[in-house]
């Protein structure tokens, strides 16, 4: 069975491992051993918190098979982007100029920077062993995010993005990159991209401070703009099944989409509601009950667990079968959420 469950500190290792066979382009992954210490002590604090407020805290989760008990994934939700470091993104700004001499209508493209300080929840850091990819398995972790969203929901912002990952070469290449970002900061993409995750301040002194004419770079780089790297399609797609849409902002190194959803319209968050853990046979023939497959049930309190399963519903409690109950680690009669 595969589980998704919050992080534990105990994890480090496990998942240390786990990222270090990301690709290059999972921006929030490229942190070192003690980055990533860090961010589950966060995690596990912010887990447990009575507080609920958005405050920046990241939520990170981790998918399990549990006949082996290997981690095979992971994904993050980061409850509230800015701060005392902005999140950085361009906005691709459209203009249309008339001369009144040549008789003669341009319009131009042009790349303005954004620096949102009291930004919106972010969900980041998806990433899945290939081995496990395409059986449903990517699906689980990346609605899990929603499914706690939906039982704390002022943890989070009003309004939810992705950052895409954007068009980079199976050579590294990354033709955004090489026309903009190479000329200014000076180090490969890799590096920056590495330390964007440790310290934005080189990209508030070194990026420059006024619009970039789209018309003035090279054709390969304009054309990756807002495209996806080809394994990030499926991403994207599951998200714009969600109510994601791109809202005019590009990352500022590889020039990847960012999407945004207002977060109480992501379809997920709508769909999901709390029922009551009906113990085994407590209505099993009840004529108001109904089937419903391959939902997603979830603890509502710590340690957070979510798992896919059949559940029957009847009235305000649901029913799943008792190996699932184990596999959420509650007892009947508590209060689960259903997606």
């Amino acid at each position: 069975m595969m589980i998704v469950r919050e992080v534990g500190t105990e994890d480090l290792d496990a998942l240390w491992d786990l990222i270090g066979q990301a690709n290059l382009g999972m921006t929030s992954l490229k942190i070192d051993k003690e980055q990533l210490a860090d961010r589950i002590e966060r995690s596990h604090f912010a887990f447990r918190r009575t507080n609920e407020r958005a405050e920046g805290a990241p939520y990170v989760l981790v998918m399990q098979d549990t006949a082996t008990g290997a981690l095979v994934g992971t994904s993050c939700i980061f409850s509230k982007t800015g701060g005392f470091e902005p999140f950085y993104a361009y906005r691709v700004v459209s203009e249309v100029i008339y001369c009144e001499r040549l008789k003669l209508t341009n319009e131009t493209h042009s790349l303005h920077l954004v620096k949102i300080h009291n930004g919106p929840t972010e969900i980041g850091s998806l990433f899945l062993l290939p081995e496990y990819r395409g059986r449903g398995c990517g699906k689980l972790l990346s609605m899990s995010r929603f499914a706690y969203m939906a039982a704390h929901p002022k943890r989070f912002a009003s309004h939810t993005i992705a950052e895409m990952r954007g068009n980079i070469g199976n050579d590294d290449s990354c033709p955004f990159w090489e026309a903009i970002g190479a000329h200014f900061f000076k180090i490969d993409f890799p590096s920056a991209d590495s330390l964007s995750m440790i310290d934005k301040q080189f990209i508030e002194d070194l990026m420059p401070r006024y619009p970039i004419y789209l018309e003035l770079l090279p054709k390969d780089a304009v054309d990756s703009i807002g495209v996806v790297h080809d394994q990030t399609k499926p991403a994207l797609a599951m998200l714009e099944a969600q109510g994601f849409a791109r809202n005019g902002l590009i990352d500022i190194f590889d020039g990847g989409p960012v999407v945004e959803c207002k977060t109480e319209d992501i379809a997920a968050i709508r769909r999901s509601r709390p029922y009551r853990l009906a113990h085994e046979n407590e209505f099993t023939n009840s004529i108001e009950s109904r089937r419903m497959e391959r939902c997603i049930v979830s603890t509502s309190t710590s340690p957070f667990v979510s798992i896919q399963c059949d559940i029957q519903i009847a009235n305000d409690c649901v029913r799943i079968d008792p190996i699932c109950v184990e596999a959420l680690g509650c007892k009947p009669g508590v209060t689960v959420w259903v997606t």
